[in-house]
């Protein structure tokens, strides 16, 4: 086929381009319709298609005026049989006809014939040589197609299958005889035109839906599809479905819809316990459906769900059974009941129900999973003296809720009547009721008694020759009595201990009788709130000075409501000069700094009411922290505010009041010790001078040795009235005497600014003897003289030059010294005399009680 050229002085004159598939070309309706073919035509070849409904909407006849050609209702135009164009053109006429309206119309079709070849303009003036390359002829699939290189004709060597190669893209060459190209190649696109050859088939070859039964006309099943390899969106590939046969066939319960494959209900009674499963052979075929076009079958199994549309039902109408008095927890009857749904489901697993007959709940029905039965038990004692029989009245539903059939209504519930007879037997005691409640105020004191527990023998409606004994008593309040079952505190009952719920207190209990049978009940303790609690808050709290300036005060009260809030909040005198308090909603309260205060930790002492004015004081620590969140404050030291009592100032006229006072008491003091001192002094000097030393601590007995002991005198000073003294007393009016002395092993030395020379006791005691050992005799005979001449010296010079004169010790000697330890000093007469130990001052008392145990 020839193409004209899109622009003069292109390189062909006519551009070609072949296809195996007819171009339909749609012109106005009712008025000509030219299509190009190839001039050689097969049987039932697809020449073109027309769009009727432009030129008559409802045309119920249509007809072609050609009996080579045939025009099917969508407008597509058919061969009859081979058919064979001449050179020139062909034309028919396709007649419609509207029986209703009495319209009529026609429609021409020119048919055109077509070359499969290519020219080139310069073939007018040299001698053209054609030729093609591409896929189908040098490439995959090899020499499909074949050129005649003098007429440029192109040629088919064998059949394509379109499934495989839908189209090909060829370029063509005009070469000269010596080799030269007057034209650039011309690409040629090859489509090739789709024939029936594929049958289509379902996607699935046997396929399963479900559907419930009963369900609505019309409901949707499934939907089947099917596939078909030829060319998509033409006539090869318009399936149509239908349903060849359903098994069983009777009723027709399902359809199909043609096009779409969507399977529905055509009935609403399906029903599962008549048939639970149905199956379809389905049909496809393509070319719209048309007796000609291929086909295939397939299979659809449609299973149908159970409904809960059957009501369950008891085998029996009545039933009738015995249990024993005061029996419990036993199965006393099993029903078997009838249901006609899928069993194990909750289609048909029973629900029984008493409906009737149980008031005081001693029986309890359930259903026994393994056998769907009905079990009868009884819960709670059943008392012949009370009824010798029950009659119950039993009902049967299924769990799942009942669902109603198009044909059928809802069924009521299926029930029967059950006999139950009452056996008698002999008895324990009856706690009737089970609970008890007794009134109590609150802050009873221990050894109150209360009303107890009451239990009775149902044999003789009485308590007798029952005992009593507590089974709980969570805090240990109450002690009970064996014999009549009353309670006696223990405890003080306090309403706001922990045990204590909703102003109750519980007490179980246990009745025995003589054989050891027994019943429980429990006892319940109320307890009347008592105002006995006054309103506590918590002792610190924070104020955020970047949040707020103010804390929010949340007072609790363990009184009840009725001795609670309305809490009233004072302040005492101190606190208020810094705070204000403001309360709210009578349970809580706003406690606000009056000005800034520094960041620090302040009490504020605080006295809370309650409504009827049971108050507490309360010492609250407040801390006023720079934070956002209390948990944010760091504050962990405490200032002086709230550690030290508050500070007082003291006037000048206090100071000076505190202070003369205190010089008179001093003065008062002084003068007392005045006194003691003279009465002490007269005591210290008797007229036995001597009977005041001490002697040695280590003495073991009058007369022995003193081995080794340092004793130095005290200083004191005293004022004695004598101006005259004798030897053997001490005195001198304001002389301070002096007397210190020095025991050795190599005897005394008594050193004296009157005398220049140095006496020892060896001197006296006489050479020869243990110089060591000195006796209480040779000590008193040595220092009385001597003592005596100085304190009488003493007294008669007035500038007590010879005080200076004194006994006293030598310094260290060196090392071998020859001096032992300081004796014992005393002027005592008797050399065994300790009677001096009786008038000693009392911080002398322990030293001498030590030297007489020695």
């Amino acid at each position: 086929m020839a193409v004209a050229c899109a622009a003069p002085g292109s390189i062909f004159c006519k551009q070609l381009l072949f296809s195996l598939l007819v171009l339909t070309l749609f012109c106005d309706a009712c008025q000509k319709i030219s299509l190009q073919v190839p001039s050689h035509l097969q049987a039932e070849t697809l020449v073109g298609k027309v769009n009727l409904e432009e030129c008559l909407k409802s045309a119920s006849l249509i007809l072609s005026g050609d009996p080579a050609f045939t025009i099917r209702e969508d407008g597509s135009i058919y061969t009859t049989r081979d058919l064979s164009l001449p050179s020139e053109r062909k034309s028919f006429f396709i007649f419609l006809s509207d029986s209703q309206r009495q319209e009529q119309k026609q429609i021409e079709i020119v048919l055109s014939a077509r070359d499969n070849k290519i020219q080139s303009d310069a073939a007018q003036n040299y001698t053209i040589f054609y030729s093609i390359s591409g896929p189908g002829v040098d490439k995959e699939p090899f020499n499909l197609f074949f050129i005649e290189k003098d007429t440029g004709d192109i040629y088919c060597t064998r059949s394509i299958d379109r499934e495989q190669y839908d189209q090909f893209l060829l370029y063509g060459y005009a070469t000269t005889a010596d080799g030269y190209a007057p034209e650039y190649p011309l690409p040629l696109l090859m489509r090739i035109e789709d024939d029936n050859d594929n049958t289509p088939y379902f996607e699935y070859q046997k396929t399963v839906f479900n559907v419930p039964e009963n369900c609505r006309s019309g409901t949707s099943v499934g939907q089947v599809t099917a596939i078909d390899l030829d060319e998509p969106d033409t006539l090869h590939t318009r399936l149509k479905y239908k349903i060849l046969q359903q098994i069983p066939d009777h009723p027709k319960h399902f359809s199909i819809h043609p096009d779409t494959g969507v399977i529905t209900t055509a009935t609403p009674f399906l029903d599962r316990e008549k048939c639970d499963t149905y199956e379809l052979i389905m049909e496809v075929r393509d070319m719209g459906g048309q007796p000609f076009g291929l086909f295939s079958t397939g299979r659809v199994t449609i299973s149908l769900l159970d409904q809960n549309d059957n009501a369950p039902y008891f085998t029996e109408t009545s039933y009738v059974t015995e249990v024993e008095e005061n029996r419990i927890n036993v199965d006393i009857l099993r029903m078997k009941v009838h249901d006609d749904d899928l069993p194990n489901t909750p289609h048909s697993k029973a629900v029984f129900t008493i409906l009737q007959g149980n008031e005081h709940e001693n029986f309890k029905i359930s259903t026994d999973p393994n056998t769907n039965e009905a079990v009868l038990c009884v819960v709670k004692p059943l008392n012949y003296e009370a009824t010798r029989q029950v009659v119950l009245k039993i009902g049967v539903l299924n769990e799942a809720q009942f669902a109603k059939a198009a044909n059928s209504q809802t069924p009521a519930m299926c029930t029967t009547t059950v006999t139950v007879k009452i056996k008698d037997r002999d008895e324990g005691p009856e706690c009737n009721p089970a609970v008890k409640v007794i009134q109590s105020t609150d802050g009873v004191p221990a050894g109150q008694e209360l009303l107890g527990y009451k239990a009775l023998d149902p044999e003789t409606r009485s308590g007798e020759g029952l005992r009593y004994k507590k089974l709980g008593d969570e805090d240990n309040w109450f002690e009970i009595n064996e014999h009549t079952g009353d309670l006696t505190t223990l405890k003080k009952l306090d309403r706001e201990s922990k045990f204590v719920k909703n102003n109750q207190y519980n007490v179980s209990v246990i009745a025995m009788d003589a054989a050891g049978r027994s019943c429980t009940g429990t006892l319940v303790v109320h307890l009347e709130d008592y105002n006995d609690h006054p309103p506590h808050i918590d002792k610190e709290v924070t104020i955020c000075q970047q949040d707020k300036d103010y804390a929010v005060l949340q007072p609790i009260d363990e009184d009840g409501p009725e001795n609670g809030p309305p809490f009233q909040f004072l302040l005492d005198n101190a606190s208020s000069r810094l705070w204000t308090v403001e309360a709210k909603d009578g349970k809580t309260a706003i406690l606000r700094q009056r000005q800034n205060l520094d960041y620090d930790y302040y009490p504020v002492v605080m006295q809370i009411k309650d409504r009827h004015g049971l108050a507490a004081k309360h010492v609250l620590t407040v801390k006023v922290c720079d934070c956002i969140a209390p948990s944010d404050c760091r504050m962990t030291e405490k200032s002086v505010r709230d550690v030290q009592p508050p500070k007082v100032i003291l006037g000048k006229w206090a100071i000076l009041a505190m202070v003369l006072g205190a010089a008179l008491l001093l003065c008062v003091l002084f003068t007392c010790f005045c006194v003691t001192t003279k009465k002490v002094v007269k005591k210290c000097f008797p007229e036995d001078v001597a009977q005041q030393n001490l002697i040695v601590s280590n003495t073991e007995g009058p007369g022995e040795e003193v081995m080794e002991a340092n004793i130095r005198l005290p200083m004191q000073t005293s004022n004695i009235c004598d101006t005259s003294m004798s030897v053997g007393t001490l005195g001198g009016q304001g002389i301070k005497t002096q007397q210190s002395f020095e025991m050795t092993k190599g005897g005394y030395t008594l050193d004296s600014n009157k005398g220049g020379g140095h006496q020892t006791l060896e001197s006296i005691k006489g050479v020869g003897q243990d110089p060591g050992r000195y006796t209480y005799t040779d000590w008193q005979s040595f220092t009385q003289p001597r003592l005596g001449e100085k304190v009488y010296l003493c007294g008669q010079d007035e500038e007590h030059k010879h005080s200076e004169d004194y006994v006293r010790a030598y310094n260290y000697e060196g090392k071998g010294s020859l001096a032992g330890s300081v004796g014992c000093c005393s002027d005592r007469q008797e050399e065994e005399g300790l009677e001096f130990l009786d008038h000693l001052e009392p911080k002398f008392r322990t030293l001498a009680k030590t030297c007489v145990n020695k």
